[in-house]
């Protein structure tokens, strides 16, 4: 009978570390098991308050989508400002996109596929930092790193594929740098991408 009930504690145990893992949400749209893109921009990144996590999170994305080596070409965010600043139409498209996104949640298939045709991608990202801060819980001291992604198809404007992951490190004397833990959830973030 001990030997039964150890190995039930067992099975539940380890259903349970299997189903805590994942990220915290990730929605796939229907139509992203036909969805491909070879080229993908990676749209500077909306931090919130957290202003110090731009430069890192702009590196860190499309830094883990080249080592994937998914795409035949990414797109930066420093290499997509550039074009964007240098780009009125894209500027103003760029702008009223990301704003009707954001305000009205509607993703605009005209706006996106003059999008794609401008940076001549077929697929952009979007990227949100949701927290990047150092705290305490429950006497735990955490290093947490939030962030949100959103694939977009320029050619239809659907959202193919949205997420957000977390992670917090605990650390009792020597904090972990935050970009390493972004790295880790941008990585995990990834890893569930269609492609």
């Amino acid at each position: 009978m001990k030997k039964v009930c150890a190995r039930i504690l067992l099975v539940v145990a380890v259903l349970s570390v299997i189903a805590c893992g994942g990220l915290r949400y990730s929605q796939l749209d229907p139509a992203a098991k036909d969805y491909h893109p070879k080229r993908i921009a990676v749209f500077p990144a909306d931090v919130g308050t957290y202003e110090e996590a731009r430069n890192a999170i702009e590196q860190i994305v499309p830094g883990v989508l080249m080592d994937k080596k998914w795409f035949t070409d990414v797109i930066d965010t420093a290499t997509l400002y550039r074009q964007i600043q240098a780009n009125d139409e894209l500027r103003k498209i760029s702008t009223e996109y990301i704003s009707k996104l954001q305000t009205l949640n509607y993703s605009d298939p005209i706006l996106s596929k003059r999008i794609g045709e401008l940076t001549h991608t077929d697929g952009f990202l979007l990227v949100a930092v949701d927290y990047w801060n150092y705290t305490v819980e429950k006497d735990k001291k955490l290093a947490k790193v939030s962030v949100g992604l959103k694939l977009i198809d320029p050619a239809t404007g659907k959202i193919m594929w949205k997420a957000g992951h977390h992670l917090g490190e605990s650390y009792m004397l020597i904090k972990p740098d935050l970009p390493d833990v972004a790295r880790n959830v941008v990585k995990d973030m990834v890893h569930e991408m269609p492609h």
